[in-house]
C-alpha cells in the first residue's frame, strides 16, 4: 500500500488537466478485493470516501477502518443484505429497482442513494433503463429516500467509447433536477470529468492491480 499519496496526487492532476476541480469532485477509493490496509492507506493520504462492491468486504473492512470513513456501496444491492449494510453505508450507488428502494427505506429511512442507470443498454447489465429512470427516481423520493443523483458503469472498450454513456447520464441528471453524477473509473477518468462527473470511483490508479485470490462472497 506504499505510494498511495503519490498516486492520489497523480489522480488529482489528471482531474485538473481534464478541466475539473479536484477539490469539488469526490474521489472514492475503491478497495474492492484489496487488503484491509488499503483503507488505512487511503485515509492517510487524505481520502475519506471509500467504496466496496461486496457486503462481506464492507463489513469486514469497516470493523477495522479508521474513524471518519464514509462508506459507499458500489455493487448491485441485494435486498437480503440491506439490513446488515444499513448501519454502515453512507451512500448507496447501485440502486436500480423498486424492491431495493423499499428495502432501503425500511431499514434506513431517509438514506442517500444514487440511481444506477444502464446507459449502454447491454443485456444483463446492472442498472435501470434510461426510459424507466424517472419512475425509479420518483418512487425513491416517495419512499422518503434522498436521491442525490445518478450512477453508471461505462461500456467496455476504449475510454473514448464511454463518452456517449456519460453524456447521456448528464443529460438525464439535468432533466431530473438532480445533483450528483457518479461515473468514471481509473481508465476513463478524463472522459468522465469532461462530461461533468461529480464523483469518480478510483481503484487501480490508487492501489495498483487487485491481488488474485479466491472469489469474495457477496
Amino acid at each position: 500500500m506504499a505510494g498511495v499519496a503519490e498516486r492520489l496526487a497523480a489522480v488529482r492532476d489528471r482531474i485538473e488537466r481534464a478541466g475539473g476541480d479536484p477539490d469539488r469532485i469526490t474521489i472514492i477509493a475503491v478497495t474492492k478485493r484489496q487488503p484491509e490496509g488499503a483503507v488505512g492507506a487511503a485515509v492517510a493520504a487524505g481520502i475519506v470516501d471509500v467504496g466496496e462492491n461486496y457486503a462481506q468486504e464492507v463489513l469486514a473492512k469497516a470493523a477495522t477502518a479508521p474513524s471518519g470513513v464514509r462508506w459507499h456501496f458500489l455493487g448491485q444491492v441485494q435486498r437480503n443484505k440491506v439490513k446488515v449494510l444499513a448501519p454502515v453505508v453512507t451512500l448507496w450507488h447501485g440502486v436500480d429497482r423498486v424492491a431495493v428502494i423499499d428495502a432501503i427505506a425500511a431499514r434506513a429511512p431517509g438514506a442517500a442513494i444514487l440511481v444506477e442507470v444502464n446507459t449502454s443498454g447491454e443485456p444483463g447489465k446492472a442498472g435501470c433503463g434510461i426510459g424507466s429512470t424517472p419512475e425509479v427516481v420518483a418512487h425513491a423520493r416517495s419512499a422518503g429516500l434522498e436521491v442525490r443523483g445518478l450512477m453508471t458503469v461505462a461500456p467496455q472498450g476504449d475510454a473514448e467509447d464511454a463518452r456517449g454513456a456519460f453524456r447521456q447520464l448528464a443529460r438525464l441528471r439535468d432533466e431530473l433536477a438532480l445533483v450528483e453524477l457518479s461515473m468514471g473509473m481509473s481508465g476513463d477518468l478524463e472522459i468522465a470529468v469532461e462530461e461533468g462527473a461529480t464523483i469518480v470511483r478510483i481503484g487501480t490508479a490508487l492501489f495498483g492491480p487487485r491481488p488474485v485470490h479466491a472469489r469474495v462472497r457477496r
